[in-house]
């Protein structure tokens, strides 16, 4: 329970008692506006530390301190911040970043604030409450993080038929970081959100930095790259670290589809049987263009029609691997072993890495292909989709009959 105090900035939170300005909201920047914090977590894989995920200016922000406060008497122990820019920034100038905080050894911090300097008036500071300090044991099995719902997001069919695919394989949350989505969509939203399927994070990034919809910075140079992807997928898997025993890595156009097992449960028990110490499983991205339709179209279904969107139904032809390209892959990780991502890889893990072959399991991605010249000949037929087809099409009804489409 918070209680706030109008006048001096202070927050109550069962009995302790700690000064500034509580942080609300997911992206918080300060005042030299080339740092932007989103959420600290307390990490003791390695070292007793608070780990704050933020995206700062990887060349213009030379130092920040980390103001811990004391849970009992709101005494203020200050750290230098050793501030880590993830690798995979892709020349753009903004990045995803980890402000590594040295804790106090006598005591354990519940908040901290960030700030540039060691000097300043804690009252003026946004206040953090360190996140995984008491992790709540598995609530689910499979979380999938969706990052991000941008441009006025409007696939509503894809949409619908992803998080029904989901749920038939296995998931028990989907975690949305959201920017923007039309007013037919957002309807879809509160369905699921009523459901208890979904949790959106609002992910208001453009109101901070001039994003960029494209993954590199020479392709559009603007501030941070694809509305913050990284940093809003490595808030993801702390934030589910101790909520999910697995976490997905993917976009809202994609699925982990297996092709020997029914769901995601029995094949990740048999991959962990294959892999006891892996954390990381890294799945092929196959395309299946969205331009290119089955030819006797069995699931062109009449009231499917009037939604605006893909029916991924109707695309199983795929494309063959480019030669001497890299192939993007997608990932099923335990988040306890992982300590950096990016979009198709992790930076720095505490497991092994497995690639799971193609014939176990791939990532169905339904979009523009990206050979657009290949005859149709040369595409793969490949039905692996349509295994679930009775369950989809009877599940995706029922959903677009309820919220009344």
């Amino acid at each position: 329970m918070l209680f706030f105090a109008k006048k001096t900035n202070l927050l109550l939170v069962k009995n302790t008692l700690c000064r500034g300005i509580p942080a609300d909201n997911t992206i918080t920047p300060l005042k030299d506006n080339r740092t932007f914090i989103i959420a600290p977590y307390f990490d003791n894989r390695k070292n007793k530390m608070t780990r704050v995920i933020s995206i700062v200016h990887h060349k213009e922000v030379k130092e920040l301190y980390c103001w811990f406060c004391h849970p009992a008497n709101g005494e203020i122990n200050i750290s230098k911040a050793k501030i880590e820019v993830h690798s995979d920034r892709f020349g753009f100038p903004y990045g995803a970043t980890d402000l590594k905080c040295v804790e106090p050894e006598d005591w354990e911090p519940r908040f901290v604030s960030i700030h540039p300097s060691p000097k300043g008036d804690i009252n003026q500071l946004p206040l953090f409450e360190i996140r995984n300090r008491d992790p709540e044991g598995f609530l689910v099995e499979f979380t999938v993080c969706i990052s991000t719902m941008f441009g006025e997001y409007n696939n509503v069919l894809q949409f619908v038929q992803s998080m029904e695919m989901y749920k038939i394989l296995g998931v028990g949350r989907v975690v949305i970081y959201k920017t923007s989505c039309s007013p037919l969509m957002e309807k879809v939203l509160d369905y699921y959100i009523a459901e208890g399927t979904v949790e959106i994070i609002p992910w208001p990034i453009d109101s901070y930095l001039k994003v960029s919809s494209y993954w590199h910075h020479s392709m559009d140079p603007k501030d941070i790259g694809y509305y913050g992807q990284i940093t809003a997928l490595n808030d993801c898997v702390y934030r589910n670290m101790y909520r999910s025993r697995y976490v997905l890595l993917n976009d809202v156009d994609e699925i982990i589809l297996p092709r020997k097992h029914a769901d995601w449960k029995t094949m990740m028990q048999d991959l962990e049987q294959q892999h006891p110490d892996a954390g990381v499983f890294i799945f092929e991205n196959h395309i299946f263009p969205k331009t290119v339709f089955t030819l006797n179209d069995p699931f062109n279904i009449s009231s499917w029609r009037t939604i605006p969107g893909v029916n991924i139904l109707q695309h199983i032809l795929r494309e063959p691997d480019r030669k001497h390209t890299f192939n993007p892959s997608k990932m099923i990780v335990d988040p306890k072993k992982v300590a950096q991502t990016s979009v198709h890889s992790v930076l720095q893990a505490y497991g092994a890495k497995v690639h799971v072959s193609r014939d176990v399991a791939f990532v169905y991605h339904c979009r523009v292909g990206l050979q657009a010249k290949l005859p149709r000949e040369s595409l793969i037929n490949d039905t692996t989709l349509w295994r679930y087809n009775i369950t989809l099409v009877r599940e995706v009804s029922k959903v677009l009959q309820q919220i009344g489409m």
